[in-house]
């Protein structure tokens, strides 16, 4: 049975754009790549100094359950050269599951939807792109809403289309 997922893409070390470009290439194989948002430059968060990081959103239809999926994400991460050095550092490549369709997980591999993700700018911005619909299963709002609601803040700037 398929299931829509959606994921958060971002790179912030050397060619951003192909990091995330070669990370949806990936993605492309797992499943069926429904629809990707257009790229946006980010400042950092937690972590403040790095450099600035290209986020997206992506859509995708998959049949592995999400346990499978997240092994699926950490492995494209590793192959893509991901080094987990410093907790919110750095990165060629970061794949987080946002939303699994309803389904809500909490478990030591795994927890969705994002425990972050309805505070992130940087994740809302592009998913209000391609889902503005989307519910949240937990906190019962669409992605539209969750944005409106956010303050003021961090800094995300739309720079290309798909």
């Amino acid at each position: 049975m398929l299931t829509l997922v959606y994921l958060s893409l971002g790179s912030n070390i050397d060619d951003r754009e192909s990091h995330l470009r070669d990370a949806i290439g990936h993605l492309e194989t797992e499943g069926r790549l429904v629809l990707v948002s257009s790229l946006y430059e980010t400042e950092p968060v937690e972590f403040t100094d790095q450099a600035w990081f290209l986020n997206c959103a992506v859509a995708l239809e998959t049949t592995e359950t999400p346990q499978q999926l997240m092994a699926t994400l950490l492995h494209i991460e590793q192959q893509m050269g991901r080094q987990r050095i410093q907790k919110k550092g750095p990165r060629t490549i970061d794949i987080d599951v946002l939303l699994f369709g309803d389904t809500v997980v909490d478990s030591p591999e795994v927890t969705i939807p994002h425990p972050a993700m309805s505070q992130r700018r940087f994740v809302l911005e592009p998913l209000a792109e391609i889902a503005p619909e989307a519910r949240h299963p937990v906190l019962k709002k669409t992605i539209r809403e969750l944005l409106a609601a956010l303050p003021a803040g961090q800094a995300v700037r739309r720079i290309a289309n798909d």
